[in-house]
């Protein structure tokens, strides 16, 4: 809603005329907030993962209300709790996903670990394993993941996946 009357208030119309419109267009069910920012998380999920730090800014940006972002935000979450048990079974059953326990929640690790599937060829072709995890790490916390969440998953990039490979690890460093 917030969106649509900024933008009829920047074109120049009289504010009478924008809230009558945005009433309108509310009673029609054309102007749906909730709906809105469930299709936004679902889109950003499937197309550009982002974390819910990054979920959170880009749609306060756009002028949804904060209940109405953390309801969606909690919805995310228990959605991807179904889904968790599948995705540990996988890892368990010797897939390359990550079974790293994070703070941040299921929905937040599930989709930096898709975006780190996505990435993981142009990873794999940094050398330097220290290089690589710092670049992983860069990329996570750019799309708006929990610093130890972004940290944890950047060591399974290094070696594909050996965190014993980290050479920090040789010295003591988490």
């Amino acid at each position: 809603m917030a969106e649509v009357r900024r933008r009829l208030l920047g074109a120049g119309y009289p504010e009478p005329l924008v809230e009558a419109a945005v009433a309108r267009l509310l009673a029609a069910g054309y102007l749906d907030d909730l709906a809105f920012a469930r299709a936004w998380v679902a889109a950003r999920d499937r197309t550009r993962p982002r974390g819910a730090l990054a979920l959170r800014r880009e749609l306060r940006l756009r002028g949804i209300d904060d209940a109405v972002v953390e309801a969606v935000l909690a919805e995310r979450e228990a959605e991807s709790g179904a889904t968790a048990a599948t995705e540990a079974a996988d890892a368990a059953a010797g897939d390359r996903r990550s079974s790293v326990p994070v703070e941040g929640g299921a929905a937040d690790a599930a989709a930096a670990q898709r975006l780190l599937d996505r990435r993981r060829a142009a990873l794999s072709r940094i050398a330097d394993p220290a290089r690589r995890r710092a670049r992983a790490y860069a990329l996570l916390a750019r799309a708006g993941f929990a610093p130890d969440l972004a940290a944890d998953l950047a060591r399974t990039v290094v070696a594909d996946g050996d965190p014993a490979a980290d050479p920090l690890r040789r010295f003591g460093v988490d």
